[in-house]
């Protein structure tokens, strides 16, 4: 069964449980370091990677699918590379109804596959820390509300890599619903004064098949359940009440009868994420209704920039 992550995680200054987990992120530092090596770059196919440093829910599937758009229409021939993971098939069918997708247990054997079909952009929904692929272009992505926690790297925070690895990357976004993050910004130029930062703010794409009259009971299984919630409220949806299950959850039967017994009870309509009405299949998912959502990217212009001016140039 997957846990949620940890509370301690998200508080603003590391409490008791995350100084003693302390010296076990010196030792997931120090592996890190270790894993280093020689990545591999493959001059045949232009590669983006779309990750994160906060352990999961930045929007990365939402902002992979944007730029592969975004690419599509300058005439690019565009395919996602996915890591095979058992938990993450929601993420793998929802990549897949947006294009093609090549998913091994190897990333860099997926990139061979999409170069011998001819691909010319290869984008990577995760992969920022694989020490096998050389990237031409990365995107380190930020959910608006978590930011990086405590700021501790795992299990003592919900880091991935220190905040100052962010010298090492050309992009960040910062995706969310229109908090103000100027503090968040001023912090990451100090440590990259190059490093252009985008923001962006998800926005339903099929709001019109929601009755705001209606009374909703909303739940997911995603890593940014609150950011879910906190757009849905900005559309003035009636939400009763709301249940978050941990990330990539693995619903069973009673989980889904509790759901539904939930909603009777409060006399509401459910609504979840996309990515969780695929991971729960056709067999369960009768009644249930999902939001569709997007990334609009504001200076939208300044992104396609970079995408083209970085493709033509490698």
């Amino acid at each position: 069964m997957k846990l949620k992550k940890p509370k301690f995680w998200d508080l603003k200054k590391p409490n008791f449980f995350a100084l003693l987990l302390w010296p076990l992120s010196i030792v997931f530092k120090l592996l890190i370091f270790l894993k280093k090596k020689n990545k591999i770059k493959k001059n045949e196919i232009f590669t983006i990677c779309i990750g994160n440093i906060y352990l999961g829910g930045t929007g990365k599937t939402s902002l992979a699918i944007k730029i592969k758009k975004i690419l599509e229409n300058k005439g690019k021939k565009v395919c996602f590379i996915k890591k095979f993971y058992e938990d993450q098939i929601d993420e793998q069918k929802l990549l897949n109804q947006n294009g093609k997708t090549f998913i091994k247990k190897k990333r860099l054997q997926a990139l061979d596959d999409a170069i011998s079909e001819n691909y010319n952009v290869a984008i990577f929904d995760d992969g920022l820390q694989d020490s096998t692929v050389s990237y031409d272009l990365t995107f380190v992505c930020f959910n608006n509300l978590n930011l990086i926690g405590n700021g501790l790297l795992i299990p003592a925070g919900p880091l991935r890599e220190d905040l100052k690895s962010l010298r090492n990357y050309q992009n960040v976004f910062l995706n969310g619903n229109k908090e103000n993050l100027e503090n968040f910004k001023e912090k990451i130029k100090k440590i990259n004064p190059n490093i252009d930062i985008f923001e962006s703010e998800y926005v339903p794409t099929n709001l019109e098949k929601f009755d705001k009259n209606e009374k909703y009971f909303v739940f997911s299984g995603i890593g940014n359940h609150k950011t879910f919630i906190n757009m849905l409220k900005n559309e003035n949806l009636n939400i009763l009440e709301d249940e978050e299950f941990p990330d990539h959850y693995n619903y069973s039967v009673e989980d889904i009868n509790k759901i539904y017994q939930k909603a009777k009870n409060l006399n509401a309509k459910i609504i979840t994420t996309k990515k969780d009405f695929l991971r729960i299949g056709k067999t369960n998912n009768e009644n249930l209704k999902f939001i569709s959502v997007e990334l609009k990217i504001r200076n939208e212009s300044k992104l396609i920039n970079i995408l083209l001016d970085n493709n033509e140039n490698n």
